[in-house]
């Protein structure tokens, strides 16, 4: 590249030269390409890269090479409403069905032009990396959908799957070739055919058992869920799965995860806006009607049923300790102590520079020259000097910084597995004893279910005749991991049940949060503080198959509005990979579990700060 017109920078060469290619690659000479800190993402005539460094480091320009060549690719290959119209339902199996559908487009550029194979595999073990592949040792840490993609990825271009990610693949290998049998055949002849190929990949969903095929493309999903007792663990709440309108498969998402902060200029925010307004946020919001499309934030829904629960009698709230067993919970511990060295500087510089911004408001000052108080014997010297001048008094002023308490409130999901739920747990230790330290109180909070698609409500729910509309069919299991008055010590082993396999199933969000602020109301505090983080929307199979699409998402709508209008409780979010602007007032979303300590810190140290007014719109970091 030799662009020296206007003294161009090599990072807008860069850019230009990019943006070039795109356009050529997807035969749009429209395409609208931008730059910035914001999600990568595709929608319509529009396409977002990261920003490149100034000194355009090799890591980036592979990184954007290869987000640029998927989303071009998928811009020429991919038709929206084919997909739609033949895409599953369930979260797991959607999740699935996009992986695969993404592994076609990237083949068909892959196989024609070698630059264009080099440049997606160099980003694809790049994110395989940064997801920690290399680190997954056992099948239920490994996500169904990035593992069906990578397997099909190979099929089509003969290509191996890179280093990265070839232990966690073989866990699962020869299980989906013995069960897709022909399948995989029947996707590389129908490759060319995004219409075939969408059939042929329901086949081989189903032949996976990962959905029913009576669960038909075009129909809302009334009927039940056939997976009620299943053993296998979905994870339909997969933060991997992007929206169907983005051009790039998960690895768009997880490859931003260098781009930090929230810098983009206000030309970028209705191109952000669009972009997550068309998402259709695939595993997340598993259950919901396909017949047409859709605003991701159901405004245009008629008023649904009242929200409520078939039967509350198998719910449970429970403590952490009482989950597992002392041998076993001190090894999780010692897991998460591992894991924690590696971030162990960064999030406790961060969580020392929100202990300096508490402190500093918690200073107290005096009043001196006073006719009574406490004896200032630095003006003694005066009293020696002069017998005849009166003793001098001091006295502490009050400060005002008020008694406030902080519950932290996870979301304790089957998409939070591995690295996600690792940093959440890492990043609620160390801000606990990062504000004991400072005289604020935390509580320590999780929410899932007691089973994956329905547990004991669903089966009690069949025997009794399967009224219509019967509300939240599942059984909510919600953890408390350290209470507010509890030192932080006496909590710290509670903290790895996090780790713990099998813990992480569905998640009903608007319950879930309801039952943290019920509880911050009870505390004396003069100041509480909600602090939500999550990956995504409320998903629970059991209750979406028999309920509006929209039952569970409308609620966490209802009780966060209430919130934040009605209660005093101050309410933020934090959304790992996934939009929760769109719920929340004040929130923030990050690419990449990484950011989640730092994000913290920021947000909290911004709360605490009396002199800076909250932030009311959310931000991308």
């Amino acid at each position: 590249m030799s662009f020296s017109k206007h003294k161009e920078s090599r990072a807008e060469q860069f850019k230009r030269a990019v943006t070039s290619t795109m356009r050529a690659m997807s035969e749009d000479k429209e395409l609208a390409v931008t730059f910035g800190n914001d999600q990568p993402g595709l929608s319509g005539e529009r396409a977002r890269l990261p920003n490149p460094q100034r000194d355009l480091p090799t890591e980036d320009i592979q990184k954007i090479r290869g987000q640029s060549d998927s989303m071009a690719l998928r811009k020429r290959y991919h038709d929206d409403k084919v997909h739609n119209k033949l895409m599953p339902q369930g979260g797991e199996a959607k999740a699935v069905f996009d992986a695969i559908e993404q592994a076609r487009v990237e083949s068909l550029g892959a196989n024609r032009m070698q630059g264009v194979s080099d440049n997606l595999f160099k980003q694809l073990d790049q994110r395989c990396k940064e997801m920690g592949f290399e680190r997954v040792y056992d099948k239920a840490d490994a996500p169904i959908a990035e593992v069906v993609g990578l397997l099909v990825r190979e099929k089509l271009t003969g290509t191996p799957s890179p280093s990265s990610a070839t232990n966690m693949l073989d866990l699962w290998r020869k299980e989906l070739e013995l069960k897709g049998g022909d399948d995989f055949q029947a996707l590389i002849d129908a490759a060319t055919d995004q219409a075939e190929f969408a059939k042929a990949a329901r086949q081989l969903l189903k032949d996976l058992d990962l959905f029913d095929d009576a669960d038909g493309a075009d129909a809302q999903d009334d009927s039940e869920s056939d997976g009620d007792d299943g053993e296998q663990e979905p994870e339909s709440e997969s933060s991997g799965a992007e929206g169907d309108d983005e051009a790039q498969d998960a690895s768009a998402a997880e490859d931003a995860s260098a781009q930090e902060g929230s810098g983009e200029d206000s030309s970028e925010t209705e191109a952000t806006e669009s972009l997550e307004q068309d998402a259709s946020s695939s595993g997340d919001e598993a259950g919901q009607e396909r017949k047409a499309s859709y605003p991701d934030d159901f405004r245009n829904f008629l008023e649904g049923p009242a929200y409520k629960a078939f039967t509350t009698e198998f719910d449970e709230v429970v403590e952490a300790l009482d989950l597992t067993e002392p041998e076993e919970l001190s090894r999780l511990r010692q897991q998460l102590d591992q894991q924690l060295e590696s971030l162990q500087s960064l999030v406790s510089r961060l969580a020392n520079r929100l202990q300096r911004k508490l402190q500093a408001q918690q200073n107290r000052s005096w009043s001196f020259d006073l006719e009574e108080g406490i004896l200032d014997a630095a003006r003694l010297s005066r009293v020696v000097a002069d017998p005849l001048l009166p003793l001098s008094f001091k006295q502490e002023e009050d400060t005002d910084f008020r008694d406030t308490v902080v519950t932290l409130l996870i979301d304790n999901s089957g998409s939070m597995r591995g690295r996600p739920i690792s940093i959440a747990a890492i990043s609620a230790d160390i801000l606990a004893r990062t504000l004991e330290r400072c005289g604020v109180k935390v509580e320590i909070l999780g929410f899932t279910t007691r089973a994956w698609k329905g547990g004991q409500s669903r089966e009690k729910w069949l025997s009794e005749g399967k009224e219509a509309n019967p509300g939240r069919l599942n059984d909510l299991r919600h953890i408390i991991y350290k209470q507010a008055d509890m030192p932080y010590r006496r909590a710290r082993q509670s903290l790895g049940l996090m780790l713990k396999e099998g813990l992480l199933k569905e998640n009903i969000d608007g319950e879930g949060l309801l039952w943290a602020h019920n509880r911050l109301l009870g505390r004396p505090e003069q100041r509480r503080i909600l602090m939500v983080i999550s990956d995504g929307a409320p998903v629970d199979d059991s209750t979406l198959s028999v309920n509006p699409g929209n039952y569970l998402d409308k609620h966490l709508r209802d009780v966060i509005s209430w919130i934040e209008k009605k209660s005093s409780v101050e309410l933020i979010a934090i959304g790992i990979g996934h939009d929760v602007t769109r719920y929340y007032q004040q929130a923030v979303t990050i690419i990449d579990a990484e950011q989640l300590g730092g994000v913290m810190m920021e947000q909290l140290a911004d709360l605490f700060d009396e002199n800076k007014p909250a932030r009311k719109t959310g931000t991308s970091w």
